[in-house]
């Protein structure tokens, strides 16, 4: 039996502003834009939850995969989109911090968007092939001063690489930055032994540490993630106040309606109740963390401070 929330979800005409006649929310395919490559966790996630919202919107949610520039080039086309809800972007944090590492954007991070709602947590993993002789940053660093630049980290945006800096810098060792288009990329060179060492998300180490050809090191955040609970933080191993981590979000162009984001709030709430679908979500190693917009806009506010501040100090560059 359909549920009332549903019901009303689905049935209740909605009015948007500024548009000259009544229209419901949705009213033809959903577009949603991944601007990262295939096989990542922002992707995995976003194909996850198009299947749960399935049996709960009248219109197909569909999914498109177009990379370039750290988000910007699929994120763009989004935003040129009319503020419909018919066109949506899943981001990760990087959105925020490409305005302090990219010399040219052709939109502003903040004002040019509408936040609808936070997804997901991202805790990164510094993940490392298991022919390696070291199992934890103590040994990798001690193997980099033997071994002067043999050692490269891999990276997708500019967290993953951030931290594969900062990394580097804490340990006073040199690995040199190597950037691949989505985790699950990275993965698969890690796993097939052609890339040392990588930042990148739970969802996407998790499907390759069942080969027996990776290994975890650390957790960038304060306290272990409970998809990998053997795995020590970097603060355990001696990095004092390294937490970062990253999120997985959804947005719309500015001028979105709040009644309409209200609506898509409305809808993801269903597929997040939903206990199949957050079972598969802890399969899949994605922490799930669903939030409306004004917690969303929050979050950007508050990281596109601590990225300014990061940038004034010199430990991130524009490219």
């Amino acid at each position: 039996m359909m549920s009332a929330t549903r019901r009303t979800l689905l049935a209740t005409p909605l009015l948007l502003p500024g548009l000259a006649r009544a229209q419901a929310w949705p009213a033809r395919p959903i577009r949603v834009i991944v601007p990262y490559a295939a096989g990542g966790g922002t992707d995995i996630l976003t194909r996850a939850l198009g299947e749960a919202l399935r049996p709960h919107l009248p219109q197909p949610f569909v999914v498109e995969n177009r990379a370039g520039a750290a988000g910007v080039v699929g994120t763009e086309a989004v935003l040129r989109a009319e503020p419909d809800g018919h066109a949506l972007a899943v981001v990760v944090s990087t959105h925020v911090v490409n305005r302090h590492t990219l010399t040219q954007m052709p939109f502003d991070p903040l004002r040019d968007v509408a936040p609808v709602a936070m997804l997901a947590r991202n805790t990164m993993m510094l993940a490392a092939s298991a022919a390696l002789p070291f199992t934890d940053l103590p040994g990798l660093a001690a193997h980099a001063r033997a071994n002067p630049r043999a050692l490269s980290t891999g990276s997708t945006e500019a967290l993953s690489q951030f931290l594969g800096q900062e990394t580097a810098r804490r340990l006073n060792v040199e690995t040199p930055d190597v950037q691949y288009r989505s985790g699950g990329q990275l993965m698969t060179d890690i796993v097939a032994g052609h890339l040392p060492l990588g930042w990148t998300s739970t969802a996407s180490v998790m499907p390759h540490m069942q080969t027996g050809r990776a290994r975890l090191i650390a957790t960038s955040t304060a306290t272990r993630t409970p998809f990998f609970p053997d795995v020590p933080a970097a603060q355990e191993q001696g990095l004092a106040e390294f937490d970062l981590s990253g999120w997985v979000a959804m947005l719309a162009p500015r001028g979105l309606p709040d009644a309409v984001a209200a609506r898509i709030n409305a809808a993801l709430a269903l597929a997040f109740a939903d206990s199949a679908f957050r079972q598969r979500l802890a399969t899949l190693g994605i922490e799930a963390d669903l939030r409306g917009p004004e917690p969303l806009a929050a979050a950007m506010a508050r990281e596109d401070r601590i990225w300014a501040a990061a940038a004034a100090a010199g430990h991130i560059q524009r490219q």
